[in-house]
C-alpha cells in the first residue's frame, strides 16, 4: 500500500506540472519539504525493491519550483538523498539562508561555506532572483562571504541581493566598546569587498556606533541599495544622521542615540520606519523625498515636547499612510487646526493610532479626520501595555490631550472604515463614535474589538487579568449600542461589527 501511495503521488505531481494546475505557491514550506522527502524516502525503498525511482519522473522545473521555497539548507539536506537531486542547489534561483540567532551559534561556519559552494559551481547563466544571507559579523567569514557574493555580482546574472549582519553579543549585553569595534569591522568588511557592497540591494545593521560621516561613506559604496535597516546604530551620542541616496526606497531606524536623522535627498524613498529616538527636540527632518507615502513613528513620550505634523509634512505632502504609536504613554504629536494641517495631509489615506492609553479621552484624534478630507480607514488601538518599561516609570505623569473641532458640525465624505481595539461600553467610546459617524457622511463600516492581550502583562502584572470588561456580550447590549452610536446621524449608517464576541 505504501508503494502505491508513493507511486500515485508521484505521478499525480508530474501529471499536475504538466497541466499547469497544481497550485505550488497555495502550499506552505514545510508541506513542500514533506513532498519532497516522503517522495525520496519511498523511492529509496523501492528502489530497494529494484522498482524504478519515483523522483526521475519528476521534472527539474517542478522541483525547483518547490526548492526554491523551502529554504537553501532544507533544498541542500533534501537533494544530500538522491543523486537526482545533488544537481539542484546549484540551479535555484532563490538562494536563502536565514537562520535563527541560536542556530548560527550552532552553524556557524555553514552560511560561508555553502554560499561559496553553490556560487563557485552554479551556471552564470541561470539568473539568482534573490540571495539573502544571514551571518555574524567574523572578519574571516565575513571575507568568504564578500568575495563569493561579490564574483557573482560580476560574473553571474543577480537581481537582488542582501545580508542580515549579526553580532556576537545582542543589544541588551552591548557596550559602547563593543559597539565600536563592531562598527570597525563592518568597515573593513565593505573596504575588502566593494564588488559585493557595489550590488547589494538590501542591508540589515545592528549594535554598531559609527565615527562622523562613516554612514554616509557606506552608502556611497552600496549604489544599489533599496532597503537599509539600522537597530541601534548611529554615529556617538546625539548625533546628527544626514541621508542622500539615489536608489534607496525604505528606510527603518530602531534605537540609535541620533539626535536627528535628516533626510536629506532621497529621490525614490516611499517608506520610512522611525522607533524609539532618544531626544524629542528635531528627531527627524523630512527634506527631498517627493515619493514618501508610508510614514511610521513610535516612541515612549520622553518629554514635555511634541511634534506638530504640519512642520514634520511640510516637505512631504504625498504621505498616505500614517501609522504613530504611542507605547501606552502620554500623546506626543500636537492636534493642529484644519487650515494649517490640510495642505500635508491632502493624500492621507490610512492612519493607524497605535497603544493609545486606556484612560486617555480619544476624542482628540478627530483632528485628523477634520484635516484630512480623502481619509478612508482610521484604526486606533487602546491598550496599557503595562510591561514595557516606560509604562511603569511615567505612569503618574500622563494627563489627557485637549482638542475641540474648529467646526462642531464639519463632515468628511470619504471615511469608509473605523476600527477600534480596545472597545469598552463607555462614553468614551460611545461619545466617540457617534461624533465619528456624525462627521463622516458615507461610512460603511465600524469593527469593534476587545482589548487586546500579552500573556507577559498577566504574568508580570496579575492584577490585569483581574480588570473587568465593559465588552458588549449579549444581544440586548449590542443592540442597545448600535442605537446608541447611530442616533446623532441622519446619513451614515454603517454597518457595526463586534469582532471579538466568542
Amino acid at each position: 500500500m505504501k508503494f502505491n501511495r508513493g507511486r500515485c503521488r508521484s505521478r499525480d505531481l508530474k501529471k499536475a506540472a504538466c497541466n499547469g494546475d497544481y497550485r505550488l505557491h497555495e502550499r506552505p514550506n514545510d508541506v513542500l519539504v514533506n513532498i519532497l522527502e516522503t517522495v525520496e524516502t519511498r523511492s529509496i525503498k523501492t528502489a530497494a525493491g529494484n522498482a524504478e525511482d519515483r523522483l526521475s519522473e519528476l521534472p527539474d522545473d517542478l522541483l525547483l519550483n518547490i526548492l526554491d521555497r523551502v529554504g537553501t539548507l532544507d533544498a541542500i539536506r533534501t537533494c544530500i538523498l538522491s543523486k537526482r537531486l545533488q544537481k539542484l542547489p546549484t540551479m535555484l534561483s532563490q538562494i536563502v539562508i536565514d537562520l535563527s540567532p541560536r542556530d548560527l551559534f550552532e552553524m556557524d561556519g555553514v552560511v560561508a561555506e555553502v554560499t561559496d559552494r553553490i556560487l563557485s559551481t552554479r551556471s552564470p547563466q541561470i539568473t539568482v532572483r534573490k540571495l539573502k544571507l544571514k551571518f555574524f559579523l567574523v572578519p574571516s567569514r565575513c571575507l568568504s562571504i564578500g568575495k563569493s557574493v561579490g564574483l557573482a555580482m560580476v560574473t553571474q546574472k543577480l537581481d537582488a541581493a542582501e545580508f542580515e549582519i549579526m553580532t556576537r553579543k545582542d543589544f541588551s549585553h552591548c557596550t559602547d566598546a563593543n559597539r565600536l569595534l563592531y562598527a570597525e569591522k563592518f568597515n573593513d568588511f565593505v573596504r575588502d569587498c566593494p564588488d559585493a557592497f557595489a550590488g547589494l540591494t538590501r542591508l540589515h545593521l545592528r549594535n554598531m556606533r559609527f565615527a562622523k560621516s562613516e554612514i554616509s561613506n557606506i552608502l556611497s559604496h552600496c549604489k544599489r541599495l533599496e532597503f537599509l535597516s539600522f537597530f541601534e546604530v548611529d554615529e556617538g551620542v546625539r548625533s546628527v544622521l544626514h541621508v542622500e541616496h539615489t536608489q534607496l526606497v525604505e528606510l527603518v531606524i530602531i534605537f540609535g542615540k541620533f539626535e536627528t536623522v535628516e533626510l536629506a535627498c532621497l529621490p525614490k524613498l516611499q517608506r520610512m520606519s522611525y522607533r524609539d529616538w532618544q531626544y524629542d527636540d528635531n528627531p527627524l527632518v523630512l527634506g527631498f523625498v517627493p515619493q514618501l507615502s508610508k510614514l511610521s513613528l513610535a516612541c515612549p513620550y520622553l518629554s514635555g515636547k511634541t511634534l506638530n505634523l504640519s512642520k514634520l509634512l511640510a516637505n512631504s505632502p504625498n504621505v498616505s499612510d500614517l501609522y504613530l504609536e504611542f507605547r501606552s504613554e502620554k500623546i506626543w504629536i500636537q492636534p493642529e487646526c484644519p487650515n494649517v494641517l490640510a495642505p500635508v495631509l491632502a493624500k492621507l489615506r490610512f492612519v493607524n493610532l497605535d497603544h493609545l492609553r486606556e484612560e486617555c479621552d480619544i476624542s482628540w484624534t478627530l483632528f485628523l479626520l477634520e484635516a484630512a478630507p480623502y481619509l478612508e480607514e482610521l484604526c486606533i488601538t487602546v491598550w496599557d501595555h503595562k510591561c514595557r518599561i516606560e509604562s511603569q516609570k511615567s505612569v503618574s505623569k500622563k494627563t489627557d490631550v485637549k482638542w475641540e473641532p474648529s467646526d462642531p458640525h464639519f463632515k468628511q465624505k470619504n471615511l469608509a472604515r473605523l476600527t477600534i481595539y480596545g472597545f469598552q461600553s463607555d462614553d468614551n467610546f460611545i461619545g466617540y463614535i457617534r461624533r465619528v459617524i456624525q462627521a463622516a457622511v458615507n461610512i460603511r463600516e465600524v469593527s469593534l474589538h476587545s482589548r487586546k492581550v500579552c500573556p507577559l502583562c498577566f504574568e508580570k502584572f496579575p492584577q490585569v487579568a483581574l480588570r473587568p470588561s465593559g465588552y458588549p456580550r449579549t444581544s440586548k447590549e449590542l443592540d442597545l449600542l448600535r442605537e446608541r452610536m447611530t442616533a446623532a446621524s441622519a446619513t451614515a449608517s454603517p454597518v457595526i461589527h463586534f469582532r471579538s464576541l466568542g
